[in-house]
């Protein structure tokens, strides 16, 4: 990886000063805040910067002299309680260890203003490439890492349009896949419990992509519950008692993954109903604890650490611009 690629040129304070009209000495004082300058060459400067997507050079200041230059990459990830992304962070530090490439890393707690944020303070610091999770991001999030003159690899799925390289797997098979499992093993009242559809986009997929298959086979969703906040196995199994409550004849549930599956395997425990006789259970991500529960969870398996170590392989901007690594289905005992 010694030859790390950016894929466009990196916008310059020159290009900078050269969109708002004004001298490149103008442009620094500005974004400094520091010097004269007046309150129109100010305002200029500001709306030159947003177009172009520019990100003040922090190095340039810091390391001034000192001959040294950036060869770490900026990650970005939504989270740090699921075990998801910690294996995702396994599979690429180890690969970025071996060639002595350090990373920093960033937490959006799935905001999109605060992925913004986090990409413009490691683009301040000019990596040699730029790793997001998931291909749905702010407009200028997006128009930041595209004028970062940076390599960007975008991970965990691949329905949609990358900024540059993308590597993971599809979430609408996913959940087609899931959706069909369930019906070939002849459940027909099938609900969805999940958490807020509208911060983890990719759990949106996977519904999207269980309900058209459900829809090909001249089904519906029997029921569904949506949980406030991040899931949990505490949320799963709330949650599975207020869906139960709502829809005492449900035969099967697909869960937006592992944890609230877990969490709904509890409640099931709890109440006395035999799974899967009373009612089935399907989760995802193929986390350890599933296939150690009593009864092995049916789920599907992600590639969570080959992601992070072929999201690592990108970085020399070499092979196909979109890989898709596939998942794996555990029928499990559950389902």
């Amino acid at each position: 990886m010694d030859d790390i690629q950016p894929p466009g040129r990196l916008v310059t304070l020159t290009d900078v000063a050269r969109e708002a009209g004004v001298g490149e000495s103008t442009v620094s004082r500005v974004l400094r805040n520091h010097g004269s300058y007046s309150k129109r060459a100010g305002e200029r400067v500001a709306e030159a910067v947003a177009r172009l997507g520019y990100v003040p050079n922090r190095l340039a200041g810091s390391l001034a002299g000192q001959g040294a230059s950036a060869r770490l990459v900026g990650v970005v990830i939504p989270s740090l309680a699921n075990v998801v992304f910690p294996d995702l962070l396994r599979g690429l530090t180890a690969a970025l260890d071996a060639e002595g490439i350090p990373c920093v890393i960033g937490v959006s707690d799935y905001d999109p203003d605060r992925e913004e944020a986090l990409v413009a303070a490691l683009l301040s610091w000019r990596p040699a490439a730029l790793l997001l999770t998931g291909l749905e991001h702010n407009p200028g999030t997006v128009a930041l890492a595209r004028a970062g003159g940076v390599r960007v690899v975008e991970m965990i799925d691949t329905d949609g349009e990358g900024i540059d390289a993308v590597v993971g797997f599809s979430n609408r098979a996913v959940g087609a896949a899931s959706a069909r499992h369930l019906v070939a093993r002849g459940y027909r009242r099938i609900g969805y419990l999940g958490h807020d559809l509208r911060v983890d986009l990719r759990a949106g997929k996977r519904l999207a992509g269980f309900e058209a298959a459900l829809e090909e086979a001249g089904l519906a969703l029997w029921g569904r519950e949506i949980r406030p906040g991040p899931s949990s196995p505490a949320s799963g199994r709330a949650g599975l008692e207020a869906l139960l409550a709502r829809v005492p004849d449900l035969d099967a549930v697909y869960f937006s993954n592992d944890d609230m599956a877990l969490g709904g395997y509890f409640a099931c425990l709890s109440a006395g109903l035999a799974v899967p006789g009373r009612i089935a259970l399907f989760g995802f991500n193929g986390l350890d604890f599933a296939a150690a529960m009593p009864q092995p969870l049916s789920t599907v398996r992600t590639p969570r650490l080959e992601i992070g170590r072929r999201a690592a392989a990108c970085l020399t901007g070499e092979g196909p611009k979109t890989i898709d690594l596939g998942f794996e289905l555990i029928e499990g005992a559950t389902a």
